[in-house]
């Protein structure tokens, strides 16, 4: 199984049926292979979210989005799926969606991602983060979810790294509130699962990018870099450019989604999600400026409060546990997003 993975559903968008999905739907309490599964996506209406919604939707499953759009977008949300406009923290709200689409899964995007305002407004940021996670995770005690994947960040709960890459046993020493946030969730969830039984997948991404992604955010260099190139801006750089990261394009994300929400050895476990190679700001806005065709520099500001200087991820147990691996290079990643926004992506859903 292992070694198919990554080729079974790699070819997003083919419309064919996922063989781990039928095999979660028969292994994981869904007796009848046939029928789809009902999942819930919070934050299906964001970036990577709406991305993991369209490929469920492809794979012939009902999809209920939650999604407040206060960053999500209407338009990003497949027809196919029934979209809720309700913030997590309102739990009434939240109930009545469980009650009315009595979901067998969850799959839990949505977040405060900003980490500049977690540090000013760490309180907002664990009302979202934390409490908001909290009604999720109750109500899917309550009503007997099967399966819940978390999304939480590689690059905020481990702090400055102590090795390279960092694999899911190093020590958790978050740098900001957001880290704080996410990594108290993944506590939550581990007490529950060990205390009440809650079937539950926890993701650590890397930075993600690709097609969707908002270009006037706080986060999402990629998008930000290519918008600013392509209308003759010049990008500004926090910090002297040595800074690194680890990038991972949405569809090796959605990917993963399918495996952990598919497998049932993913139960209780976490995994990095990453290439696993450190890559500098200055070397991403490199990539980018190639591939918009400019010669411009970037303007090199004072280095953001809460942020680390050194990152990247060791994706080995998601290879050997899920079958994943990242299929898209980073030079080829940044070429297809820079042609989704010179082409004016973000105006529509992509396909509409």
């Amino acid at each position: 199984m292992r070694g198919r993975g990554a080729a079974c559903c790699a070819p997003l968008g083919q419309g064919r049926p996922c063989p781990y999905v039928k095999h979660w739907r028969g292994a994981g309490g869904v007796s009848e292979r046939s029928r789809s599964v009902k999942i819930l996506v919070t934050g299906g209406a964001g970036f990577i979210g709406s991305h993991v919604v369209d490929a469920l939707v492809r794979e012939e499953h009902e999809v209920v989005v939650v999604d407040d759009l206060s960053m999500g977008r209407r338009a990003h949300v497949h027809p196919a799926a029934r979209l809720h406009q309700v913030d997590i923290r309102q739990r009434d709200a939240m109930e009545e969606v469980f009650r009315a689409e009595r979901p067998e899964l969850v799959n839990h995007h949505a977040a405060q991602g900003n980490l500049r305002r977690s540090m000013t407004e760490p309180s907002f940021d664990a009302s979202v983060n934390i409490l908001g996670s909290l009604i999720l995770i109750e109500l899917s005690l309550a009503y007997r979810i099967k399966r819940f994947v978390y999304i939480s960040s590689g690059g905020a709960v481990y702090g400055e790294p102590q090795r390279l890459p960092v694999d899911e046993d190093h020590p958790i020493r978050p740098m900001s509130a957001y880290g704080v946030s996410k990594y108290s969730v993944e506590q939550y969830l581990e007490m529950f699962r060990s205390e009440q039984g809650l079937d539950c997948t926890i993701l650590r991404y890397a930075n993600v990018y690709g097609p969707r992604q908002d270009p006037r955010g706080e986060a999402g260099v990629v998008a930000i870099f290519s918008r600013q190139m392509l209308i003759g801006e010049r990008p500004t750089i926090f910090g002297d450019g040595t800074k690194t990261r680890d990038y991972v394009h949405v569809d090796d994300i959605v990917r993963a989604n399918l495996l952990a929400m598919a497998q049932k050895r993913a139960v209780g476990r976490v995994y990095n999600l990453g290439l696993g190679n450190e890559v500098s700001d200055r070397q991403i806005f490199e990539l980018v400026r190639s591939s918009v065709g400019v010669t411009m520099e970037p303007i090199l500001a004072a280095k953001r409060p809460g942020e680390i200087d050194r990152i990247c991820l060791d994706p080995s147990r998601a290879k050997a546990e899920l079958g994943w691996e990242p299929s898209i290079p980073l030079e080829e990643g940044i070429g297809r997003t820079v042609a989704f926004y010179r082409g004016g992506g973000g105006q529509a859903r992509a396909g509409q």
